[in-house]
């Protein structure tokens, strides 16, 4: 297997494959591919491994991709950020947000994850489930924004915003702690609460959650007095998925001109 990344804002991901090799990815994630590529779209282990998956974030259903000749496949994330391919060893394990797995070598397993602190789980901004994957393998990864990564001596912590969280190894503790100070609470706009990540271990940090993003935007959204035309466009993910057509048919446009 080879592969390139293409772009810088919208990035695509490109695979040449040989004759038997596979990948395996979440459903509509595939751009496009030669004709000896060869499409299997499955569970991904049964009903059971489905239903963690789905819990987790990812797609009920995955779609193995194997090549019957020497052939090329083409990804891409649905939001605009980085792909990182990690090359995993045999046992190596990364933790991730949830949504953050774009595709990966058939050896490498993708699971559940689930936060180990009541705390965590109730107020660091991602729920009790997260995303798991293990070696060996290459996987691809996809973070919102630029990704800045930091190496955390044992003990040594650093608080985050809890959607900045993107990957982490398994040594990282992830705990939360109250922002302190009255009027940091009021009026510094951090919320209660910072994820506390502490090490020994790696951590990759996205610049720009996506909620973060399309709640900057909808503070800009022209307000209407007219009756929604459906139940599911005054719901938070109907405003939300308004709000991210509404940048990424701005940005195709722009490009278009």
């Amino acid at each position: 297997m080879r592969y390139s990344l293409s772009g810088t804002l919208m990035q695509t991901l490109n695979i040449d494959l040989e004759v038997g090799e596979t990948v395996y990815s979440q459903t509509s994630c595939m751009c496009w591919m030669t004709p000896d590529i060869e499409m299997d779209t499955n569970t991904g282990g049964g009903l059971f491994s489905g239903l963690m998956r789905s819990l987790s974030g990812g797609s009920f259903f995955v779609t193995h991709f194997t090549a019957r000749q020497a052939g090329h496949v083409a990804f891409a994330p649905h939001f605009p950020g980085t792909i990182m391919p990690i090359p995993l060893q045999a046992g190596q394990s990364l933790i991730c947000r949830k949504e953050t797995f774009l595709c990966a070598e058939k050896s490498v397993t993708l699971e559940i994850a689930f936060q180990k602190r009541l705390g965590a789980g109730l107020f660091g901004g991602e729920g009790f489930i997260l995303q798991k994957v293990t070696g060996p393998g290459v996987v691809f990864l996809d973070l919102s924004g630029e990704v800045i990564e930091r190496d955390l001596a044992a003990g040594e912590s650093l608080l985050v915003q809890a959607g900045h969280v993107g990957i982490m190894d398994p040594t990282i503790t992830f705990d939360i702690q109250m922002v302190s100070g009255f009027k940091n609470i009021v009026f510094g706009g951090e919320g209660l609460f910072l994820a506390k990540l502490t090490g020994p271990g790696h951590v990759a940090l996205q610049s720009m959650p996506i909620m973060n993003l399309a709640n900057e935007i909808a503070r800009y959204l022209p307000a209407t007095s007219e009756a929604p035309s459906s139940s599911s466009a005054s719901s938070p993910l109907g405003a939300t998925t308004a709000v991210v057509g509404g940048i990424l048919g701005s940005m195709m446009s722009s490009k278009d001109d």
